[in-house]
């Protein structure tokens, strides 16, 4: 009692089941509709206008040496411990805030160059910088 034969029963089904691929599809595009209207309700801003352009102000160069003898000087002009603070003090206060190069000599205590640096951090600098020569 054959209904049909061998070969009808094992023939390979050679085409692609599209049903899931188009349901996915659908599901993917109902989300899109849903989620572009969300997306394009910004709420409206007039922002402020700047120019990026860098800022050309450069900050100010101050030298502070220290001779042999551990007398200060003030972008060559000697000044006392007492001086020295108050103008270290009146530097941390401008804007842009000036760059303290410190120069000393190669036979002075490194005391008076400590006290320099801790006035100068205690007045608020901020960029302290140390000038050598280079070795010839």
């Amino acid at each position: 009692m054959a209904f049909g034969t061998q070969d009808e029963t094992d023939e390979v089904m050679n085409e692609i089941n599209m049903t899931p691929f188009v349901d996915v599809m659908l599901v993917l595009l109902i989300i899109f509709i849903i989620t572009v209207p969300v997306m394009q309700h910004a709420v409206n801003i007039d922002l402020p206008r700047v120019s990026n352009q860098p800022e050309s102000v450069k900050p100010e160069t101050i030298r502070l040496s220290v001779d042999a003898a551990g007398t200060y000087y003030w972008n060559d002009a000697a000044v006392t411990d007492a001086a020295l603070a108050l103008q270290l003090q009146a530097a941390a206060t401008r804007e842009p805030q000036p760059e303290l190069h410190i120069r000393g000599d190669k036979a002075v205590r490194y005391e008076r160059v400590a006290l320099a640096m801790a006035g100068a951090q205690k007045a608020g600098l901020r960029k302290i910088g140390f000038v050598t020569e280079p070795d010839r």
